[in-house]
């Protein structure tokens, strides 16, 4: 199984736009998010403008929190 993301525009009656070519002689599932109007695919996350450039990273971060406590897959 693998998965592949769609981002599907529908008309004013909601019917979709734009048919998809999909995979021959496959189940599909499928799961619809609606993207909220304010909200832009792509948009890159910023800190705030009082603190960006402010910020001082003195030694090592990684080693600051024990791998135990990462929560990674083995």
């Amino acid at each position: 199984m693998y998965a592949e993301r769609l981002i599907l525009e529908t008309d004013i009656t909601g019917k979709l736009k734009q048919v998809p070519l999909l995979p021959a002689n496959k189940k599909l599932e499928a799961i619809f998010l609606v993207i909220d109007e304010n909200e832009q695919i792509g948009l890159r996350r910023q800190p705030h403008q009082d603190i960006a450039g402010k910020t001082k990273i003195f030694g090592n971060i990684i080693d600051a929190t024990p791998e135990t406590d990462w929560n990674l897959p083995k």
